[in-house]
């Protein structure tokens, strides 16, 4: 696969990031435990472990939980996007590990993972302000971060 490529997985995974920070690093612990990416002998295979993914993805399914509360915190709070960066990071250098291409893989990661944060803050908030609702807009995102997250992952798959 081409720098180009894996850079722009990367950077789809950083925007999965900036959506729903966990669903990032979930989605990669999948494809690596599905075998959709090659982490053997890296410094990430880790991932691939059984109880790596289950925590990971309990952990991610607790934040779309959370993330419906109303005294969750802004994700564009300092802490929280701080957080979605390091994890858009992190994913994007475990995608970009399986064909080499780690630091420049965790830049990119971590660009989406701004992109995705205030593009999806901005959405949300424009959505909810002209449907009404918050809870179907958070459903819809929810969706978008999970099933967008596993579309990367199938395409890093079938390259």
């Amino acid at each position: 696969m081409t720098h180009v490529y894996v850079l722009l997985l990367a950077l789809g995974i950083g925007v999965v990031a900036g959506l729903r920070s966990m669903t990032a690093p979930a989605v990669v612990a999948w494809a690596a435990a599905l075998h959709w990416i090659n982490l053997n002998g890296t410094w990430a295979s880790w991932l691939a472990h059984p109880i790596t993914v289950a925590i990971i993805t309990v952990v991610a399914v607790g934040e779309l939980v959370v993330d419906k509360l109303p005294k969750t915190p802004s994700r564009v709070a300092p802490p929280s996007f701080v957080a979605r960066i390091a994890l858009g990071a992190f994913a994007g250098a475990v995608l970009g590990t399986a064909w080499g291409y780690k630091w420049g893989s965790a830049g990119a990661g971590a660009i989406g993972a701004v992109l995705g944060t205030l593009g999806g803050y901005e959405a949300r908030s424009r959505l909810v302000a002209s449907h009404g609702h918050d809870l179907p807009i958070a459903l819809l995102e929810d969706a978008v971060a999970v099933l967008g997250g596993f579309a990367l992952a199938a395409v890093t798959a079938a390259l």
